[in-house]
């Protein structure tokens, strides 16, 4: 697919080992590798780069190795469920829940990788790709742009580019798409699909009801969970610092929050490809208006992920001491709660944020998912539309 969405579009596989020239001499790259010290050198990478006849097996050999390395260091065990749902013959596009930048899509991708499955294409933000080094890598890995605009009019334009080329993608190429759920991670930990990215999806078909075009994208939702959010300090100091004034990040933030997500602790994660919502269509009544039926669906979406997120003594824990209750004082020992609370009370020491005001952050990002979970009422939740 070239010409019309070269501006967002992936590299082809002759792009790609063109552009595995110049990432793998660049410099950056390179030292990059040797700090990493996972065995992986560019010298070798070039070697064998004649090898990589597909994108699958670039992804596989070069990303795919990388990212299991460090899941490998950062993770005490993950464990994958729902393969039965994923129809390798017929795209799906798979709606995720977000908590990482990165890892959310990696660990679909790895999943894949481990049950020979071709990977899907991958939605990344166009601030994630502030280098060409970065742009390179990311195309090379079969990700493509989403551009954020600043101006209505940009951002109804790009919204249309967008998703004209997901359509393009999973009819015309048969390629599954992943995207997640929201504009942005979610940084309180209530996971929400934006009725924006619902109504983007649809814009290249507008002469059809929204919910007959994507019934026909087949629906998948994906849960991630993390027992302990590698970047949660982030965001909790973010959320803190917006509490009174618009939150401007920093140049470098974006690419700091990609890294202590790879390179941070996560403990325990889990993955669920959910079950394809066709059928649950149907509940959806006629005669709704269209944005009506958007945030239906989106709530269709949302209970899936609520339902498969796996919940851990971190987030039983935070909820108790949120709440001043037992009420699941049976799903940790006294143990896990004494150490998760000293965990919680490190991630609070940050130079420009109150350590209490840090603290109660941090607890609603691990309590809410049991709020969303069990159905219990919210008492925040964050607006990111597109």
């Amino acid at each position: 697919m070239t010409g019309k969405f070269d501006s967002i579009r992936h590299f082809t596989p002759e792009e790609s080992f063109a552009a595995q020239e110049e990432v793998f001499h660049n410099e950056i790259f390179t030292q990059a590798l040797k700090t990493l010290n996972m065995g992986m050198t560019a010298e070798g990478l070039l070697r064998d780069r004649h090898t990589f006849g597909s994108h699958y097996i670039f992804q596989r050999e070069f990303a795919g190795r990388f990212l299991q390395y460090y899941s490998d260091k950062t993770a005490t065990h993950v464990h994958y469920s729902g393969l039965e749902n994923v129809t390798p013959d017929r795209p799906q596009l798979f709606i995720a829940n977000h908590r990482d930048i990165i890892m959310d899509a990696a660990y679909v991708q790895l999943y894949f990788f481990n049950n020979n499955i071709n990977t899907t294409k991958i939605a990344i933000g166009d601030n994630l790709v502030s280098t060409p080094l970065l742009l390179n890598i990311a195309k090379m890995n079969k990700m493509f742009i989403v551009k954020r605009s600043s101006s209505l009019r940009e951002k109804i334009l790009n919204s249309r580019e967008l998703s004209e080329y997901i359509h393009v993608s999973m009819a015309d190429e048969h390629e599954s798409v992943w995207i997640a759920q929201r504009n942005g991670r979610t940084k309180d930990g209530i996971d929400h699909t934006q009725q924006g990215l619902l109504k983007m999806l649809t814009y290249f078909d507008e002469g059809h009801d929204v919910l007959e075009t994507l019934h026909d994208m087949r629906i998948t939702p994906v849960t991630i969970s993390y027992e302990y959010e590698p970047c949660d300090s982030l965001k909790a100091r973010e959320l803190a610092l917006s509490e009174n004034q618009k939150y401007v990040k920093q140049p470098d933030e974006d690419f700091n929050s990609v890294c202590q997500g790879i390179f941070g602790f996560k403990g325990e994660v889990n993955l669920v490809i959910g079950k394809c919502i066709d059928e649950e269509f149907a509940q959806i009544p006629d005669g709704l208006r269209k944005n009506d039926k958007l945030t239906a669906l989106g709530k269709i979406i949302d209970q899936q992920i609520y339902a498969n997120y796996k919940l851990y003594a971190t987030n039983y824990i935070a909820y108790d001491y949120l709440e001043k209750c037992q009420k699941f004082a049976d799903h940790y020992t006294e143990k896990q709660r004494e150490d998760f609370l000293q965990y919680i009370d490190r991630q609070s020491i940050t130079k420009d944020v109150d350590p209490t005001k840090m603290k109660s952050y941090l607890l609603q990002i691990y309590s809410n998912s049991v709020k969303t979970h069990y159905g219990l009422e919210l008492s925040h939740t964050e607006e990111n539309d597109w």
